[in-house]
C-alpha cells in the first residue's frame, strides 16, 4: 500500500505541470493541423539584408495535447551570402508511413509550429555560424534514429536536437525541460550534455541525471525534467518549462517598414 501511495504521488507530481499548461490555455486543444497558423514569427534575420551566415535553433509547443508535455525543435541555417534558410528537423508521422524522419526543407525558419510561437534557443552569426553549418549538416546526416520515432521516451525530434547539439558544442544548446526525449541515449548510458558543457547519465530516457554549466542540474523521471539552472537563477519543471528571476535574452521580432 505504501508503494502504491508513493507511486500515485509521483505520478501526480509529474502530471501537475502539463495539467496546469492545459488549464491555463497555453496549449490550444482542438486545433486541426490543416488550418493552424504556420506564418513567420519575425525572429529570423532577413537574408536580403543579412549577408552574414546565420544559425538559429528554435522550439515551439507541439500540436494539441502533446504541447502540454513537450516541444518540437528545429535548426535553421543560412550560409554567408545565401538568399534563403535551410531547416533541419525530425517529423514523426513520416516514420509511421515508412519514410525517414529527418527532414531538410526550405520552410520559414521561424514559422509558427501549428499555431505555437517559437522560442529562439540558440544563435550564431558571422564566422562562428559559417564554421558551425558543416558540423550541423554532418550531424543531421549521421543521426542514428532516422528510421525510428516514439513520442515517449524517445527517440523523437528532441532526441535529434540533443544529438546535433552534442556534435556542435559551440551552440551551447540548453534544451528546455519541455524537450521530452532529449535525454534518450538509446543503449548508451553516459553522454555529453546537449550543450557540451557537462555530462549526463540516462537509462533509456526514463531516469537520469545531468550536470552541466549551461543546463545546471537536471533530474529525469520517466522522461520528464526537474532542474535548477544556477547560471540563470531558474528552475525547470515538467510541462511548465523554465521559471526564474532571470531568463535567457530575447530577440526582438524584425519589423518591415510600411511601403
Amino acid at each position: 500500500m505504501k508503494v502504491l501511495w508513493i507511486s500515485l504521488m509521483l505520478l501526480a507530481l509529474l502530471l501537475a505541470g502539463p495539467a496546469f499548461v492545459i488549464a491555463s490555455g497555453t496549449v490550444a486543444l482542438g486545433v486541426h493541423w490543416s488550418t493552424a497558423d504556420r506564418s513567420p514569427a519575425g525572429l529570423a534575420p532577413d537574408p536580403a539584408t543579412t549577408p552574414e551566415a546565420v544559425v538559429q535553433v528554435y522550439a515551439a509547443r507541439a500540436l494539441s495535447w502533446r504541447g502540454a508535455f513537450g516541444v518540437h525543435p528545429w535548426f535553421a541555417v543560412k550560409p554567408a551570402g545565401a538568399s534563403s534558410y535551410t531547416v533541419h528537423e525530425v517529423i514523426g508521422w513520416r516514420v509511421y508511413r515508412g519514410m525517414p524522419g529527418v527532414v531538410t526543407s526550405g520552410r520559414d525558419p521561424d514559422g509558427r509550429w501549428f499555431g505555437s510561437m517559437p522560442d529562439l534557443l540558440a544563435e550564431l552569426r558571422g564566422p562562428a555560424a559559417e564554421a558551425a553549418i558543416p558540423k550541423i549538416e554532418a550531424a543531421v546526416r549521421s543521426y542514428p534514429y532516422a528510421g525510428e520515432y516514439r513520442i515517449w521516451p524517445g527517440p523523437n525530434s528532441n532526441t535529434f536536437a540533443a544529438w546535433v547539439g552534442r556534435a556542435v558544442p559551440e551552440l551551447r544548446l540548453d534544451l528546455p525541460s519541455t524537450a521530452l526525449g532529449k535525454d534518450y541515449l538509446g543503449s548508451g548510458l553516459i553522454a555529453r550534455a546537449p550543450s557540451g558543457t557537462g555530462w549526463q547519465i540516462s537509462l533509456f530516457g526514463l531516469a537520469g541525471l545531468l550536470l552541466a554549466k549551461e543546463e545546471g542540474i537536471e533530474v529525469n523521471l520517466l522522461g520528464m525534467t526537474f532542474g535548477v539552472d544556477l547560471l540563470d537563477l531558474a528552475v525547470k519543471l515538467p510541462g511548465i518549462g523554465r521559471f526564474g528571476v532571470r531568463t535567457a535574452a530575447t530577440v526582438e521580432p524584425s519589423v518591415t517598414p510600411p511601403g
